[in-house]
C-alpha cells in the first residue's frame, strides 16, 4: 500500500468540527436555588455536574454542614444568593414558606423562577403551589418544573431515572430557558402549556397506577367469579352429593383451573372494543363521530388488560409445570398403577387421548410464546424500534390465531373434557 493512502484519513475534516452548535451550550451562567434540603442539594450536583455555577441562598447558611453541598457552590443567604444570580432561580422549599420570601421581590423581579413544589392532596381543587407562588411574585416569571424528578434520578443522572420533566408556565421566553435547561441536565423535557396545568403536574406523583384500576378491578372479578365457579363445581358438590373431600384442591388445582379461564376472557375483552367500535362507524356511516365515553374509556385500557392476561396466562403455565410435584399427584399415580396391576392390563396406551393431550400442550405453547411476543411488543422501547405497519402486524395480525389456540375444542365426552383439564398444562 503506498505512503499516501496511509496519510489520508478515513473520515473527511467536514466531521472535525460541527457545522451546527451543541444543542447544549450552558456558558457557565449562574443558577440559584432557595433551600437547603435534600432536593436543593440534588439540585446542585446535577447543575454543577453539567457545567454550570451553583449559588444557594439559605435563611442560615453557616449552619449548614460541610461537604453537604459539592465543591464549587457557593453557600450564601437568601438575599445574597438572588443578586448572584443571572436568571433562573429553583424554588427548592415547601410551599408553607413560600411566604418567607416575600421580602425578596425586588431581587427576583425579572428572572425565572421555577417552582418543583408537589401536591400534598390529589385533586384537592384549590389553586396550585406554583399559581400561589406567581401571586406572591408578579413580577417574576413563575415556571413549575422538575417536581417529577426525584432527587436520586438528580443525583444520578437521568440514564438512572425518569427523564421526562414537565414544564408548564405563562411566560413563553421563560418555559424555553427552562426546557434549555433540563435538555442540558440530559432530561426530555415536555411542554404541558400554561401555568394552570400545573395542577395536574403536581397531581401527578400522587397517582398510582392511574389507568391500571379498572382492569385491575375486572381481572379481581374475573378471578373471584371463576374460583368461586371451580370451587362449587369441584370442590362443594362432590362434598355435599358424595362425601367426596377435595378441599386440598383449593391452593393448587382450584387457582390453576381458574387463571386459563380469566386469561381469554381478558383477551377476548382486548379485542371486542375494537370490533364495537368498528361496527359502530359503520352504522353511523362516519369515522369521525365521537365514541361513547365508555367504549372511549375501554378502548384505553386494552393495553393493560392485554398485560393481565398474560399474567393470567403465565401463571397458569407455572402452576401446571408444579402439579406433577404435588404429592397429590404422586399417590394418584401409585392408586392407578396399583389398580391396573390389579385388574392385569398390561398396555394402558390410548392413543386417542395420547393425541389430544399432545395437541392440548402443544396449543397452550403455542399460545403463551405469540403472547409473550405481544407483550414484549408492548414494551416503549420496543414498540418505537417499530414501524407502524409492523407494529400493527403483530398487534392485530394474530388475535385470530391467539384465541384459536386458546379454545378447548367442544367435546360431548365428559371423560375426554376431564383428560383435557388434567393434559393440557398450558392452555388459555
Amino acid at each position: 500500500m503506498p505512503l499516501g493512502d496511509m496519510r489520508t484519513p478515513l473520515l473527511s475534516n467536514s466531521f472535525d468540527v460541527p457545522e451546527e452548535p451543541l444543542p447544549c451550550d450552558p456558558g457557565n451562567p449562574t443558577v440559584g436555588i432557595l433551600g437547603s434540603g435534600d432536593y436543593s442539594r440534588s439540585l446542585a450536583v446535577r447543575l454543577v455536574a453539567c457545567g454550570y455555577r451553583v449559588v444557594v441562598g439559605s435563611r442560615n447558611p453557616k449552619h449548614i454542614a460541610i461537604g453537604q453541598f459539592p465543591d464549587g457552590v457557593q453557600l450564601l443567604t437568601q438575599r445574597e444568593a438572588m443578586v448572584g444570580t443571572e436568571k433562573v432561580v429553583f424554588a427548592a422549599l415547601y410551599p408553607e414558606h413560600y411566604h418567607t420570601l416575600v421580602g425578596l421581590r425586588d431581587v427576583l423581579a425579572g428572572k425565572v423562577l421555577v417552582d418543583v413544589s408537589n401536591a400534598t392532596k390529589l385533586n384537592s381543587g384549590e389553586p396550585s403551589n406554583a399559581e400561589r407562588l406567581a401571586e406572591l411574585f408578579p413580577e417574576s416569571r413563575v415556571v413549575k418544573g422538575f417536581n417529577v424528578v426525584s432527587a436520586w434520578a438528580l443525583q444520578t443522572g437521568a440514564h438512572d431515572g425518569s427523564r421526562q420533566v414537565l414544564i408548564s408556565s405563562d411566560y413563553p421566553e421563560a418555559k424555553r430557558t427552562v426546557i434549555q435547561l433540563a435538555r442540558c441536565m440530559s432530561f426530555l423535557a415536555v411542554d404541558m402549556g400554561g401555568l394552570a396545568s400545573s395542577r395536574h403536574i403536581e397531581d401527578a406523583p400522587l397517582r398510582l397506577f392511574p389507568s391500571w384500576g379498572g382492569p385491575l378491578m375486572v381481572t379481581f372479578l374475573l378471578i373471584l367469579f371463576f374460583y368461586g365457579y371451580n370451587f362449587l363445581r369441584g370442590v362443594l358438590m362432590p362434598y355435599l352429593s358424595r362425601g367426596q373431600n377435595n378441599f386440598y384442591q383449593l391452593p393448587l388445582e382450584t387457582v390453576n383451573e381458574t387463571l386459563p379461564a380469566v386469561a381469554l376472557v381478558i383477551l377476548a375483552l382486548v379485542y371486542l372494543p375494537g370490533l364495537w367500535a368498528a361496527a359502530l362507524q359503520l352504522v353511523r356511516g362516519t369515522k369521525y363521530s365521537r365514541f361513547p365515553g365508555w367504549l372511549d374509556h375501554w378502548m384505553g385500557r386494552r393495553k393493560q388488560l392485554g398485560l393481565l392476561s398474560f399474567l393470567c396466562a403465565g401463571l397458569h403455565a407455572v402452576y401446571s409445570m408444579c402439579l406433577t410435584l404435588r404429592k397429590a399427584s404422586q399417590y394418584r399415580l401409585l392408586d392407578a398403577a396399583y389398580r391396573q396391576v390389579k385388574a392385569g392390563v398390561e398396555h394402558s396406551w390410548e392413543e386417542t387421548q395420547v393425541w389430544r393431550s399432545d395437541l392440548y400442550l402443544s396449543s397452550g405453547i403455542l399460545g403463551l410464546g405469540v403472547l409473550t411476543l405481544l407483550a414484549i411488543t408492548s414494551l416503549p422501547s420496543v414498540g418505537n424500534a417499530l414501524s407502524w405497519r409492523e407494529f400493527t402486524f403483530v398487534q392485530t395480525g394474530k388475535d385470530t390465531s391467539r384465541l384459536g389456540e386458546s379454545m378447548p375444542p367442544p367435546s360431548s365426552d365428559p371423560r375426554g373434557h376431564s383428560q383435557w383439564r388434567a393434559a393440557q398444562g398450558l392452555e388459555w
